[in-house]
């Protein structure tokens, strides 16, 4: 019994069991959790940054509690790394960053990288830089808003694409990045980011995975830093080819759906699908919800396949061996988004919808909060010396081979499902 009741206070379990109270005060009171300010004036900004300065640091000290960290030096710590996170929340909040689809994970980097090259990080500032915590607590509170009614609205032609586009380009990705000499598990973390959508999937593919954070965060920048030349590329793209295959209302179509299957971030779908027009827009964001929708299931066979691994001297790994290596953080992203989906296939809540008991966009900001401490952790932790170096150079060849290939395998799968299938449908 008592190794039993140990096991449950691993760092995978201690997740699940903090991140609970956060998602039971996101379906409860979601009206009364405060939000991330988009300026330091006025006293209600003041009281929201408390707020969530008090949520952090109530779930930091119980989980160092439940894991047995020293306690000591946590609050004037915890204090600089929130600060930098949310000055990169801030930052991502500015209209003219947001419309470019630069996430706060990218400037949290940013800022933890220029204290930690620019000057150093001292002795005291390290017990609350824990990364792995803060990202594994982000996973489990995104699957709350990885809702199964997504993928319904897109329809039998909007699942197919999803995934055959996830299936096709995560298997492409992977080869090629393995060719190219990334490692094993970096390699499925860039394979999940260019496959599904971006930096959700990135995350949840690292911790699953058990790759290098620093490459995780390089992986990251990638995925940002080209998704801004695409949301222009792809409706000049989608104007030049489609017009002379397909009429005009269906063309729209294949480009939403081509648009919501290559860019990576889903401001940046919204951003170029309104582009190309309303029609477009509209199916483009549906295309990249059923897929957002996929993180969860590539992450759990990606576990699978590596606790399967788990078996030693050529041995066939048993049941108990995989039970034991699989990240049990993975269960709770799972259990979060069936039981959200659940609340509003019963109609508890409309997301969107006021006077409703659920809002899954409080979820969302737990997420992002956490992400955003979990990179200001990894700058900290990272030289600017490593994110040059050559395996980083392979992985940026390997990012963007990625990414051509899943445009024009994208294009023919739009094209088919939604160019000629779906017209032949109706």
């Amino acid at each position: 019994m008592k190794n039993w009741l140990e096991k449950l206070r691993t760092e995978d379990w201690v997740v699940v069991w903090v991140s609970i109270p956060l998602l039971a005060l996101a379906a409860l009171i979601p009206s009364d959790l405060p939000s991330v300010p988009s300026t330091l004036i006025g006293e209600v900004a003041w009281y929201n940054i408390a707020y969530l300065f008090g949520i952090v640091l109530v779930v930091l000290y119980v989980g160092s509690l439940l894991l047995r960290r020293p306690l000591r030096g946590m609050l004037p710590s915890l204090v600089v790394v929130f600060a930098l996170s949310l000055l990169a929340q801030m930052v991502a909040k500015l209209p003219a960053v947001s419309y470019y689809g630069f996430e706060s994970v990218f400037f949290s980097v940013l800022f933890g990288l220029l204290v930690r090259n620019v000057w150093r990080v001292p002795a005291w500032m390290k017990p609350a830089i824990q990364g792995e915590f803060f990202i594994k607590i982000g996973v489990v509170c995104l699957g709350a808003t990885i809702l199964f009614s997504d993928v319904m609205k897109s329809g039998i032609f909007g699942l197919l694409q999803a995934c055959l586009v996830v299936a096709v380009v995560w298997f492409f990705a992977f080869r090629v990045s393995r060719r190219l000499g990334v490692d094993e598990r970096s390699a499925m973390v860039l394979s999940s980011g260019v496959s599904i959508c971006g930096v959700s999937a990135c995350i949840t593919a690292a911790r699953v995975a058990g790759g290098d954070d620093r490459k995780l965060s390089y992986i990251v920048s990638l995925v940002l830093i080209v998704v801004v030349p695409m949301i222009y590329l792809m409706p000049w793209l989608a104007h030049w080819i489609l017009p002379h295959l397909f009429a005009p209302e269906v063309a729209e179509e294949v480009a939403g759906a081509w648009i919501g299957g290559t860019i990576d971030t889903t401001s940046g779908v919204a951003a170029s699908s309104l582009i190309v027009g309303e029609v477009a827009n509209q199916h483009a964001v549906i295309i990249k919800a059923a897929q957002n929708v996929l993180i969860g299931v590539v992450a759990f066979f990606i576990a699978l396949y590596l606790s399967a691994r788990g078996g030693q001297g050529g041995q066939k790994p048993s049941l108990g061996i995989v039970w034991e290596k699989f990240p049990k953080f993975i269960l709770g992203f799972v259990a979060a988004s069936l039981v959200f989906s659940v609340l509003q296939s019963s109609g508890v809540f409309v997301p969107g919808a006021k006077g409703k008991l659920l809002e899954p966009g409080v979820a969302k900001m737990f997420s992002s909060v956490f992400f955003s401490l979990a990179f200001v952790c990894i700058g900290l932790d990272t030289r600017l010396k490593e994110i040059v170096s050559k395996e980083n150079r392979n992985i940026l060849r390997a990012f963007l081979t990625a990414q051509t290939f899943n445009i024009v395998a994208t294009f023919l799968i739009a094209c088919l499902l939604f160019g000629v299938l779906k017209p032949l449908w109706s």
